[in-house]
């Protein structure tokens, strides 16, 4: 029989007890905070207000310009391309990996166990499915906001509105309001779309070994004969995230603080040490500066992941939970039912002999 959105809380808790505390293993904990981090489950909400105070430089021409002016602006030119192309690749790469790493981390919550290297060689098939769908829901991200955008704007440009806005101020205000309100609309289905794919086609691609768009037009009657308990789900997720969020907000905003303070003393004399040898800024040293942030900033997300482990387990046991209730397959998977062992029948001697 189906459960609420509320009652699948429960269940999801327990396994999460279990699976992380009972007993508890540090070897498991590491792994699912790799997988957590690359499956991209790890909860970042409160983490971003660092830049909310950051106050820049009062003469950024003497801390930017003279290093950078003493770069051939063609290597210049070079060196931005190449690190463009570079990191579209790696998004590429980080895609197909966060792909297969979700089906290891459905894998590692049913059977409340990490494996790492078995899941990797195992989804590697549905992995490439679901690879193939982020990149054709990316497009369609981009490409509609390039039309909820560009439409109004090359609009408005038309209409004078732009080259005098002072003379268009009520309609310019009514305009973007509208649009304003089309955006979020567009978010939200973004959104919803997203953790419904995660949530719900995950399961049937790694069952059945079908693609997300099969999954999807299977998933949507349900969605249609039970649409109560679905926006139920939704907005309970909204509301627990918003609660692990903040949580994990405060505890990793702390850890963060703590790790940036060495880590920034030992860069300043990093850099002063440069100096003192009479290194400056050359496609050599950007170069190296990039790496390191980029290896500085995969450590701290990792120690961020650690922290999470919590609720990397329970939020994908809650969908697994929510969604078994209704998807007999998964049920199966996550309750399979012991083989009944036959009973012989008791011996019964023949008459005029002993028993």
């Amino acid at each position: 029989m189906p459960i609420s959105a509320i009652d699948a809380i429960s269940p999801a808790f327990q396994h999460t007890k279990q699976q992380l505390f009972q007993p508890f293993k540090a070897g498991q904990w590491i792994k699912l905070a790799f997988v957590g981090l690359l499956a991209g489950e790890l909860t970042t909400g409160s983490c971003g207000n660092f830049s909310g105070n950051f106050q820049p430089p009062r003469h950024p021409n003497h801390f930017v310009g003279q290093p950078f002016s003493k770069i051939d602006p063609v290597l210049l030119v070079l060196l931005v391309g190449l690190l463009v192309g570079l990191g579209f690749l790696f998004w590429i790469f980080l895609l197909y990996v966060n792909s297969v790493m979700r089906f290891t981390l459905f894998d590692s919550v049913i059977a409340k166990n990490c494996a790492i290297r078995e899941g990797w060689s195992r989804r590697q098939g549905p992995g490439l499915r679901y690879f193939l769908w982020q990149i054709v829901f990316a497009i369609v991200m981009f490409g509609g906001f390039v039309i909820l955008i560009g439409i109004p704007a090359a609009f408005a440009f038309a209409a004078g509105w732009l080259t005098k806005p002072k003379e268009h101020l009520a309609p310019l205000i009514l305009f973007g309001i509208a649009l304003f309100m089309i955006l979020m609309a567009f978010l939200v289905i973004l959104s919803v779309v997203h953790v419904f794919t995660k949530d719900f086609v995950i399961p049937q691609m790694a069952i059945e070994n079908v693609s997300a768009f099969k999954a999807w037009r299977c998933l949507l009657p349900m969605i249609d004969m039970e649409k109560g308990a679905y926006v139920g789900y939704v907005l309970m997720k909204i509301v627990m995230t918003i609660a692990v969020g903040i949580v994990l907000g405060i505890v990793t905003t702390i850890i963060i603080v703590l790790l940036l303070i060495p880590i920034g003393g030992l860069g300043a004399l990093v850099v002063l040490m440069g100096k003192a040898a009479g290194f400056g800024w050359n496609l050599y040293t950007i170069t190296a500066a990039v790496i390191v942030g980029c290896v500085v900033l995969a450590a701290i997300l990792y120690v961020v992941s650690l922290v999470a482990v919590p609720a990397i387990v329970f939020f994908p046991a809650y969908a697994i939970y929510f969604f078994a209730s209704r998807y007999p397959a998964l049920e199966a998977l996550l309750r399979p039912v012991a083989p009944v062992t036959p009973v012989s029948p008791p011996l019964v001697a023949a008459p005029g002999q002993p028993v």
